[in-house]
């Protein structure tokens, strides 16, 4: 998945087996985005924020990401 398909703004592919991972490497991705300032990560951050201001939404948006995730064809 890009980091575009998991709610962010670019198109970074991330690589993972499961959905656990892939949230992850999101997470990392958006560390290492936001130490180095990115402009666009951190508006997406700001807009994702917005959207899980609380546990049932923030639930709701992980349940989507991860049935999008598990749609895609497995790649060797």
């Amino acid at each position: 998945m890009t980091c575009k398909e998991l709610g962010g703004c670019c198109d970074k592919k991330l690589h993972a087996d499961t959905f656990e991972e892939i949230a992850e490497l999101s997470k990392q991705h958006g560390i290492e985005m936001f130490r180095l300032g990115d402009k666009k990560h951190l508006e997406a951050m700001k807009k994702m924020r917005k959207l899980m201001t609380t546990d049932e939404k923030m639930k709701t948006r992980l349940q989507l990401k991860k049935k999008a995730f598990d749609a895609l064809p497995e790649v060797e």
